[in-house]
């Protein structure tokens, strides 16, 4: 009797304790700042300082999670499960982590980041959308710009890279580029702050349509089928001197908020999750070590709630050369206002060395409990403590039909039509399907030439950061369309299509081809290594533009991430088509060159004449472009003749 009256009274005891363990950071019901509130009041040092980690999946695992309460996982630029893994393997890692970050005490769920800057770019099979300075092109055909299609892109985005079991992006890159010499600027939209502005429509792409009335600055994610955004890189990356990467941007502050700050207000508006801090130095002050902008205007004056991240070893870089004195870069990153670190993978030194400095009063515990209290408010925004977990529901969203179609509308409404025949009255484009009629009698069955390096190469034709970090050549990278066979995919059944990479003018001459198409430009590239001072079309292209439009009437597709040098060659070519990198949906190149659609597309950056004139932007003066800002001809389609 006495043993059963113990065990009841055990069994009383547990169900209290039970009731007293109701935890509200778990209760999705209680309010966002209460669960916030009470999760970091029930952290220890080491687990905040475990959530301000970002890790490269490399080095995960879930016992690294477990035991160092990682808060964030990411996969840099080429980093995959396997080559041309699957969504579903995708899934089985990141799950694999995200059950390691939920066995810790608390069950924090870490964030999984990629970047997804152009479609799901990493990953085997997605859709790769034209990259960001072909979007600035986009025009709806009464010459209005386009932001709708850019949300449409980033919804699209959201689905495939959810459809791998991720719910964060690094994008939008929401620079302003000044300088093409710069070796990112086909990551920004413009040259011009207002098209980078319209464009932050991404975000609400990726993220969902902020609710009315929500309080400014708090992070908005709606649900399993968004992920959170990240606008990227705070602040005045694009504006270094010469275009030189992660350099120095020396401007006054009026010129700093007035180019390179104003899309930084759009995406706050817009419930953007996190920031992305530049390499960059504002006259002669790194970015990541700049309390000022970071702390005092980003977070207090812009009253920005989500989390700031630094860029890949973005502390290092604080010092010259980097990681020379790290006890000094994670003080004054950190009290800069930086949250979450993108390490990515010496994070013990990282982890030892912030610990260090909390327990000997160098960072205060405030400072500390803010970061955190960020990086919490995101998760939970996100619904990532009550869906925790990836599952297959969304796999077959990656490189969907639907969403190819929605890429190959964007790549026509890039294009821009810069020459057109030498006269309005004699133009060559759109070009014939069935060029048999064109030709004198007798009637036979005709050819064309199909020309350049750039015409059947899928990783030229997608550019940087595509399967890998600095792009790939050749057509087994990823599926998608080259220009090559969008071409043969459209013209009459009848008209032979003739492909040689760099002819001769001989043989050009001795085949009697009605017209040609030459696609030529720049091989692909990412950050730093993207840098030129030349802006020179890559070999052979010029000799192939040269041979082929110097022996028969030619449209020269031009495949670059920026404006390249032209003039020399311009006599030579009948029409020119400024097609940026426009990605894996070639078919709509094709669909404009022959007349399906209009050209609508406007020049979102001056074209120069010579790289002497550089930096010029529209309005500056001396300002003397080869084709200026805003500058497209258009055509009459087809379908509307």
């Amino acid at each position: 009797m006495a043993r059963t009256l113990i065990s009841l009274m055990g069994l009383l005891l547990l169900c209290c304790l039970a009731e007293a363990e109701y935890l509200k950071y778990k209760d999705p019901k209680q309010p966002l700042h209460v669960r916030v509130n009470d999760l970091v009041s029930r952290m220890t040092l080491e687990e905040k300082i475990g959530q301000m980690t970002q890790i490269e999946r490399g080095v995960a695992s879930a016992e690294v999670m477990k035991k160092y309460f990682i808060g964030s996982v990411l996969t840099g630029g080429g980093s995959a499960p396997a080559r041309q893994a699957s969504a579903e393997a995708w899934i089985n890692i990141i799950n694999d982590f995200q059950k390691g970050a939920l066995s810790t005490r608390l069950g924090i769920p870490m964030i999984y980041g990629i970047d997804a800057v152009h479609g799901h770019n990493n990953v085997y099979n997605a859709t790769i959308f034209p990259h960001n300075i072909g979007l600035g092109a986009t025009r709806q055909v009464d010459v209005a710009l386009d932001p709708d299609l850019v949300k449409r892109i980033g919804a699209a985005t959201a689905l495939e890279v959810r459809a791998t079991g991720i719910p964060y992006t690094f994008a939008p890159c929401i620079a302003v580029c000044r300088d093409p010499r710069w070796g990112r600027c086909y990551e920004s939209y413009s040259e011009d702050p207002k098209i980078v502005q319209a464009m932050t429509e991404l975000i609400p792409g990726l993220q969902g349509d902020i609710p009315a009335g929500s309080p400014k600055g708090v992070p908005y994610v709606a649900g399993k089928t968004k992920v959170a955004a990240c606008a990227k890189h705070f602040v005045g990356d694009g504006g270094t001197i010469n275009g030189v990467n992660e350099n120095n941007t020396i401007i006054d502050r009026h010129g700093l908020l007035a180019i390179h700050m104003p899309a930084y207000y759009n995406s706050i508006i817009k419930g953007v999750s996190t920031v992305m801090v530049s390499y960059s130095s504002w006259n002669g002050i790194k970015m990541h070590a700049n309390q000022e902008l970071v702390t005092g205007f980003l977070k207090n004056t812009l009253q920005f709630r989500g989390f700031v991240i630094t860029d890949w070893e973005g502390l290092d870089r604080i010092t010259s050369p980097p990681h020379a004195n790290y006890s000094y870069s994670v003080e004054v990153g950190i009290k800069a206002g930086i949250d979450m670190v993108m390490v990515p993978y010496n994070y013990i030194e990282f982890i030892d060395d912030l610990t260090f400095q909390v327990k000997n009063n160098i960072i205060p515990m405030s400072r500390i409990d803010d970061a955190v209290r960020r990086i919490l408010r995101v998760k939970f925004v996100m619904g990532l403590f009550e869906n925790p977990l990836a599952d297959d529901s969304l796999v077959d969203q990656l490189g969907s039909q639907e969403h190819r179609e929605l890429a190959r509308e964007a790549v026509r409404k890039s294009l821009v039509l810069l020459k057109n025949g030498d006269s309005t009255e004699v133009p060559l484009l759109p070009l014939p399907k069935k060029t048999s009629k064109i030709l004198p009698l007798p009637k036979k069955t005709s050819k064309i030439l199909v020309a350049g390096s750039h015409a059947d190469n899928l990783g030229y034709q997608c550019g940087g950061w595509t399967i890998e970090w600095q792009g790939l050549s050749g057509n087994d990278l990823t599926r998608g369309t080259t220009i090559l066979n969008a071409i043969k995919n459209t013209v009459d059944q009848q008209t032979e299509v003739v492909y040689q990479e760099n002819p001769d003018a001989n043989f050009v001459k001795s085949n009697n081809f009605s017209y040609a198409i030459v696609v030529v430009g720049e091989h692909p590239y990412a950050e730093t290594n993207g840098d030129s001072m030349n802006l020179n079309i890559a070999d052979p292209g010029p000799n192939t533009i040269t041979n082929v439009c110097g022996a028969v009437e030619c449209v020269v597709v031009v495949i670059s991430g920026r404006p390249v040098v032209i003039q020399p060659y311009l006599s030579y070519i009948d029409a020119l088509v400024a097609a940026w990198l426009p990605g894996t949906e070639g078919q709509g190149v094709a669909d404009v060159l022959f007349g399906d659609y209009d050209f609508t597309g406007k020049l979102p950056r001056t074209w120069f004449k010579t790289v002497d004139q550089l930096p010029m932007n529209v309005g500056d003066p001396h300002y003397d472009p080869l084709f200026p800002f805003g500058f497209g001809l258009t055509t009459k389609s087809r379908q509307t003749s």
